[in-house]
């Protein structure tokens, strides 16, 4: 179903998905405070081996979200279901810190609530996500909207990629149905549609973590707190900024895929 690889000398597929994963997993744990460069990110992926003076969590996140990344394409190329128990197979991959505390399982539910800070009108404010005795309702909703998104797929259409990816990781990181990783873990499981396009994955730039903070705080905050029974995405209208930004953060991965396929091009015409 990885469409993006058809045509590709081996060599060629390999070098691209090692460019996707390692950018992949560089921006997506930098948003989140990983120090590793993309180049320090490449070379512990690449080599198994560490960064001198550079925290062994950070070095266990890349590895993880690494693996994370495989699962994914596993998941894709074996046409497995998408259930509860593949979503916290990835979180497991995803959460690599240990925690022994049985209110921040991992692989499970949230048990406790969780919220974040943001600034909205200048102003600051506090946003709530699902409440913990509400997630396995709301997940069972974000499963349904997944479920019929997934069964209307079409090849290499880049508009509905786009949609999915946007719906997805919006109302996932609405629920917040994890202690942690939240953020990651949208950035991999809004993917599973695109990559089953046949389209390259949509990947947030680093550099850009403030703007995709900001489009999304700008939906949460204008619909509220959701809770068991409440549509996952009301005021479709809201989502356009989020949209335009996902669509603008997508031109990377494109741009690579194009510069591999005129490699591939180069070749034939020898």
């Amino acid at each position: 179903m990885l469409n993006f690889l058809h045509g590709l000398d081996k060599d060629l597929r390999k070098a691209l998905l090692i460019q996707l994963r390692n950018l992949w997993t560089h921006t997506s744990t930098a948003i989140e405070g990983n120090t590793l460069t993309l180049g320090e990110t490449a070379f512990v992926l690449e080599e198994g081996l560490t960064i001198s003076g550079k925290p062994l969590k950070d070095h266990e996140e890349v590895v993880g979200h690494a693996r994370a990344i495989d699962l994914v394409y596993e998941l894709i190329q074996n046409d497995t279901v998408f259930r509860e128990k593949e979503l916290f197979s990835l979180h497991k991959a995803v959460q690599t810190q240990i925690v022994v505390d049985v209110y921040k399982p991992v692989g499970g539910w949230k048990k406790e609530p969780n919220s974040t800070v943001a600034v909205v009108d200048d102003k600051q404010v506090i946003f709530e996500y699902g409440p913990p005795d509400d997630i396995p309702l709301l997940m069972k909703s974000w499963f349904e909207l997944y479920r019929e998104i997934d069964q209307s797929l079409k090849p290499n259409d880049l508009k509905q990629a786009l949609m999915a990816y946007v719906q997805l990781h919006v109302s996932f990181v609405r629920i917040h149905p994890f202690f942690d990783g939240n953020g990651r873990m949208a950035r991999l499981i809004a993917n599973i549609p695109v990559l089953k396009s046949g389209l390259p994955p949509i990947i947030i730039p680093r550099q850009q973590r403030k703007q995709y903070i900001d489009a999304l705080s700008a939906y949460h905050f204008s619909v509220g707190q959701i809770k068991a029974g409440d549509t996952l995405l009301p005021n479709q209208d809201a989502l356009q900024p989020f949209t335009i930004f996902c669509e603008q953060a997508w031109e990377e991965s494109l741009v690579m895929v194009e510069e591999i396929q005129r490699k591939q091009q180069a070749r034939q015409q020898y």
